[in-house]
């Protein structure tokens, strides 16, 4: 699975995705920044797509988005500039609430220039990947652990955050476990497909996630548990002071 699948743009080939770049950039709303312009594609399910161009005009690359419900005061220490791009990158933050660090890419980084330490507000998403597992409930949850290894029905561990070889800069992963607290079968109104968006409470409170239908062995429910490792991207609705 792709994050694109995780939002209904499923894709096989450098060829499918050509194609799809070459979709969005017809309808696009531009939004400059330092090293060039983010063209942002809107679809009606929430969905955005954000293209990166460079000064000289030429397109680098994209990232998806999820326009979800969750919010997060959060403290920023640090820029991560990604070698993906030029116009790609991450910060590393910590939650106010608890001060637990982690590592969130932002789909649109250089629009907002800031020194830090930075006190900011986000929207977080999470990007499921090919190990996303959903119970029914948290009784099944606990019963499938073992006796040597106990999980929480709500955790969140930054697996992303230390880096293990000298020229990785920390990544945008964790892995979580929690409450589906809200969920809707999404349509992608562009490429009609569908994919689930889930509102997930953990140990850090509530994450916005996305997930292609195929990663689902049974459908979700509200109460249910969901356990995986996860991409996070999020973007600053609001700075502080």
């Amino acid at each position: 699975m792709s994050n694109l699948s995780n939002v209904g743009f499923p894709v096989k080939s450098n060829e499918d995705v050509n194609g799809l770049v070459e979709l969005w950039a017809k309808d696009v709303k531009e939004f400059p920044c330092e090293k060039g312009s983010y063209l942002v594609f809107f679809d009606a399910s929430g969905v955005e797509i954000y293209l990166q161009m460079d000064l000289r005009g030429e397109l680098l690359g994209f990232n998806p988005f999820f326009a979800g419900k969750t919010r997060h005061e959060i403290s920023i220490s640090q820029l991560i500039e990604r070698d993906t791009s030029e116009m790609d990158g991450g910060y590393i933050a910590s939650f106010v609430n608890g001060n637990v660090p982690f590592v969130f890419d932002s789909p649109n980084i250089f629009a907002n220039r800031f020194e830090y330490p930075k006190r900011c507000e986000i929207q977080l998403n999470a990007f499921a990947s090919n190990d996303l597992r959903v119970f029914e409930n948290s009784e099944i949850f606990i019963q499938g652990q073992s006796v040597e290894q106990k999980i929480a029905v709500k955790s969140f561990a930054a697996t992303g955050l230390h880096r293990h070889e000298e020229d990785i800069p920390p990544q945008a992963h964790a892995v979580f476990s929690g409450e589906i607290k809200q969920f809707q079968l999404q349509t992608n109104i562009t490429s009609g497909e569908k994919f689930y968006w889930l509102l997930v409470e953990t140990e850090i409170g509530e994450i916005d996630v996305v997930a292609d239908l195929n990663l689902f062995e049974i459908e979700p429910k509200v109460g249910g548990i969901i356990r995986g490792s996860f991409w996070l991207t999020g973007k600053i609705t609001r700075l502080g002071e």
